[in-house]
């Protein structure tokens, strides 16, 4: 169980870097170069359960693999990536629960992004909780690639 395991863990991590590099820095990118900053919106907002749903799926069960694994506190790297997994978990839940619920909620005050003045207070409340989202999208994404850096130094 333990090499099944330790493998399903590092796919699980593959597809959560790449997952998240792939949606972060090709998709929306495309996707708003593509169409209008109207649309575009519309596009990804229709995609973010989705992929909130999946980093937060993804989250969870690496921490399962891990665990299963014989992961814990056999060494530094060990407790280190024990403590990645958990700050990806709660950060993951945060974003599903709390932040894109808010940001919907929100955005729904903004009549459209290109005819409405950027000084609003619905815009400058919409561009907060994305800053927010924007920042805690890198620091998963930086969490899962500093797992697949420490999973090198854990025993298997």
């Amino acid at each position: 169980m333990k090499p099944l395991a330790a493998n399903l863990y590092l796919l699980t991590l593959a597809f959560w870097t790449g997952g998240m590099s792939m949606f972060t820095f090709i998709v929306t990118p495309a996707i708003f170069r593509s169409y209008s900053r109207d649309r575009a919106g519309e596009i990804v907002g229709t995609l973010f359960p989705g992929y909130f749903l999946t980093l937060l799926v993804l989250s969870g069960l690496a921490i399962l693999f891990f665990l299963l694994k014989g992961g814990g506190f056999q060494n530094a790297s060990s407790r280190a990536s024990l403590i990645l997994l958990i700050l990806a978990l709660a950060m993951n839940c945060y974003v599903f629960f709390k932040l894109h619920p808010d940001a919907l909620r929100i955005k729904q005050q903004v009549v459209s992004f290109e005819k409405e003045a950027p000084d609003s207070p619905a815009r400058s409340a919409f561009r907060r909780v994305h800053a927010t989202s924007a920042v805690l999208n890198l620091l998963v994404l930086a969490d899962g690639i500093a797992l697949l850096v420490l999973s090198r130094n854990i025993p298997r």
